[in-house]
């Protein structure tokens, strides 16, 4: 395994798809710290119309294009990029969003505040963490889960304001 390469655990992975439902037919999905693409290739698995991963990273890109050949998994597209770079240039909206950036990099804030531009209506987002985020205005918290090191959310942004208070103050 990779150094710094986090895979999500089975266990988590098998609560978290249990959280989406089983069937993920007509979503389109981005992965954009895919890693080993365990999740990404998952969400394939159950259906999804189209998966996005985005990883950096040279041999795990190698990995994930070695491992989508050897699945067939022919839904799957791998995008070597930067997940902020990517979410700057892109301009697909996504209905499932997984967010497991390396611990260390405090990259989750920035990251749901850029994200939304990129939401499908009803989008969720799968973020994994050392420890809880308290969700931002206008993301709600669907669950929440730990397990050992890891702390996991399936989160939800909302375009309506829950506060009632105009953004044109």
């Amino acid at each position: 395994m990779r150094p710094g390469l986090r895979p999500t655990p089975d266990r988590v992975r098998e609560t978290l798809f249990n959280w989406l439902g089983q069937a993920l037919h007509g979503l389109r999905c981005v992965d954009l710290f895919a890693g080993s693409g365990a999740l990404g290739f998952e969400a394939a698995s159950r259906g999804a119309a189209e998966v996005v991963m985005v990883e950096r990273d040279a041999v795990a890109l190698r990995s994930l294009r070695a491992n989508r050949e050897r699945l067939g998994a022919e839904r799957v597209a791998i995008v070597a990029a930067d997940a902020f770079d990517y979410l700057g240039r892109d301009t697909g909206r996504f209905d499932l969003v997984f967010l497991d950036p390396p611990f260390r990099q405090n990259a989750l804030g920035p990251l749901l505040e850029r994200l939304p531009p990129r939401l499908a209506r009803a989008a969720r987002v799968y973020v994994e963490a050392a420890a809880a985020v308290a969700p931002p205005p206008r993301w709600r918290e669907l669950r929440r889960g730990r397990a050992g090191q890891v702390s996991y959310q399936l989160l939800q942004w909302s375009e309506h304001d829950p506060s009632g208070v105009s953004g044109d103050l």
